[in-house]
């Protein structure tokens, strides 16, 4: 097998890896009321089903990320391979509720250590502007079609099988993820040990994170302005302070500062956080606004979904790529932005007597063209300035940033819109009218984070070169050419 083969062979089994992620993601929550019923969870717990998982993949994705520099990102992500398909198959033997919490551990943080690094390894595979925009398309598409498959598979299996096998789902992916990365994943040289690891560093950034996501997924339920809540909020900004002190003072830290330096690393990932509170909002409170306000079942609800999904997958089949490369990546990424947001204040005008043609199904329809000329560009722009030895905490800090501002968005949106829903109840307005004017609120404010992230690009990120522009979409023409 020659090298070029074996790379674009090697991204098909990455991509592999994502694909469970994605597929667990959402199987997972359209099957949580089945879940509940056979394990008898109550309702404050269940959320632990999620919680758990979050809190594992969001707390090690910055230390799986260095240790893949460090010791090699091919190690680093079959282990990960090896730990979220084993967890997958524990999960599906789960018949207790204790069992499945931490079986949902285990799986987050297998997904950390493979996610961790993947796009560390398709940028060192793929180093020139052409093929990287193509290898990273084919990475969005991957995860775009695992959300549409997700939704499908996680409804029929809940609704025709059983919930076990949402998780035993993986075991073959996984099975052959592990011998086809093992065999054609060319390992980095990393940067090594010798000089010593920096262990209490590590230990500091992943309990921060830790407290920093538990305090997060718990303040729906006990406030934000709980002791419980600013005490582990508190506690994973006092941690954070100390990293960083400690980072700024160590030859070989686990996480070098200069990092931050990269006004396109932060920019982009800051920008990546504002969106991913509009989409985990839009999913979450979507998804109840079909089942509770238009009544659709799991199944149906999955299907309402797929001109968002269906949408994505087809612009990341090579059209965002193409467009990105001519028009520039800052460009694509504001138009995209400018979609998503339409499509969620779109969504904020929905009632209970609008019917899913053409609002919703338009606005659904518009998020995924958004999403498709977005979420590319913004990935690209992230990693364009980051050395190669480098990549794996660089892509780290762009999914912890992206999993946390998720995260906290979907929280504090969530409670808003839930207060807001009680309020016009105390009014006197109905379940259903209360409950959509919740719904209504929180996508308008979906809406404004999206707006938030727009300003963040026009501000922090720099346009790109035309000359460099042009040049790109030579080599576009000319490798084009070359494969006809």
């Amino acid at each position: 097998m020659t090298s070029n083969v074996r790379r674009w062979v090697a991204l098909v089994v990455v991509c592999f890896g994502q694909l469970m992620i994605v597929l667990d993601s959402t199987i997972v929550n359209v099957a949580l009321p089945s879940i509940q019923h056979d394990l008898n969870f109550s309702q404050a717990d269940l959320t632990w089903v999620v919680n758990s998982y979050m809190i594992a993949y969001a707390s090690f994705l910055l230390v799986a990320g260095r240790f893949g520099d460090l010791i090699g990102r091919r190690k680093v992500f079959l282990a990960g391979v090896l730990l979220f398909t084993a967890a997958s198959v524990a999960c599906g033997l789960s018949h207790g509720a204790s069992e499945l919490v931490v079986a949902r551990f285990i799986q987050g943080l297998g997904a950390s250590l493979s996610a961790g690094v993947i796009i560390a390894i398709i940028v060192t595979e793929f180093p020139k502007p052409v093929e990287r925009a193509q290898a990273m398309s084919m990475f969005t598409f991957v995860i775009a079609g695992g959300g549409s498959l997700g939704l499908l598979a996680g409804g029929a299996l809940t609704q025709w099988v059983n919930w076990h096998w949402i998780f035993f789902i993986n075991l073959p992916i996984g099975v052959a993820t592990l011998v086809l990365g093992a065999w054609l994943i060319a390992e980095n040289r990393g940067l090594g040990l010798s000089h010593g690891v920096d262990v209490v560093g590590a230990i500091l950034i992943t309990a921060a994170l830790m407290l920093a996501v538990y305090a997060i997924v718990t303040a729906a339920d006990l406030g934000w302005a709980s002791a419980h809540t600013l005490g582990f909020g508190g506690a994973a900004l006092v941690l954070i302070a100390v990293f960083v002190v400690l980072e700024s003072r160590l030859r070989n830290p686990i996480m070098p500062l200069r990092i931050f330096r990269l006004r396109s690393l932060t920019g982009a990932s800051v920008t990546r956080a504002f969106v991913f509170s509009g989409m985990f909002t839009n999913f979450f409170v979507g998804a109840l606004y079909l089942q509770h306000i238009r009544g659709l079942s799991a199944f149906g609800t999955g299907l309402a979904f797929l001109p968002t999904t269906v949408t994505l997958a087809a612009l990341s089949a090579g059209l965002s790529a193409r467009l990105m490369v001519r028009y520039g990546p800052r460009n694509l990424a504001i138009a995209g932005l400018i979609v998503i947001g339409t499509a969620l204040f779109l969504l904020s005008g929905a009632d209970a007597q609008s019917s899913y043609f053409p609002r919703i199904f338009a606005a659904y329809l518009l998020f995924g063209l958004g999403g498709g000329l977005a979420f590319m560009p913004l990935l690209s722009i992230s990693m364009s300035e980051v050395p190669a030895a480098d990549s794996g905490l660089a892509a780290g800090f762009g999914n912890v940033t992206m999993q946390m501002g998720g995260a906290i968005g979907l929280a504090a949106l969530g409670a808003i819109s839930t207060g807001h829903a009680q309020a016009l109840m105390a009014q006197g307005r109905t379940v259903s009218e209360a409950l959509t004017g919740g719904y209504q609120l929180a996508f308008l404010l979906a809406a404004v984070c999206v707006v938030a992230a727009l300003v963040v690009v026009l501000m922090v990120i720099r346009p790109s070169g035309g000359g460099a522009r042009r040049r790109s979409v030579v080599e576009l023409d000319r490798a084009e050419a070359e494969a006809a």
